[in-house]
């Protein structure tokens, strides 16, 4: 079963880039799956934010296109979020996931990393 595990710094300034990196073991980026982030912030519900697909297409939530990049590292079977601009508001516990479908609004389906919670804050 595919594993992920989520690593970045937990606080970021406002309009500075957040910048995950989701680092998977027991299956490869370059097979299957869509590889996906979705985040959820406090006493809010889950929220898709994009995904990047095992041929290196990416697709994005249309409201956060404009300021997020998903990008992947298939020597190192990693993928990344930048979310650039942040503000208070993009608080939230970012969670990376591999799924067969997109979007998606739950992390009940597929496989996720446990999370990592990162706060916009100066």
């Amino acid at each position: 079963q595919v594993q992920l595990q989520e690593s970045g710094p937990g606080l970021v300034k406002p309009s500075q880039t957040l910048s995950l990196t989701c680092t998977v073991s027991g299956g490869s980026i370059t097979s299957g799956y869509y590889w996906s982030w979705i985040r959820q912030p406090p006493g809010k519900g889950m929220e898709w934010m994009g995904a990047i697909d095992d041929r290196g297409n990416t697709y994005y939530r249309p409201s956060l296109k404009s300021r997020t990049s998903i990008s992947r590292d298939t020597s190192k079977n990693q993928f990344t979020l930048q979310l650039r601009s942040v503000t208070p508001e993009d608080t939230a516990v970012y969670y990376c996931g591999a799924t067969s479908q997109r979007p998606v609004t739950t992390i009940s389906e597929g496989s996720w990393g446990q999370g990592t919670q990162v706060t916009v804050s100066s």
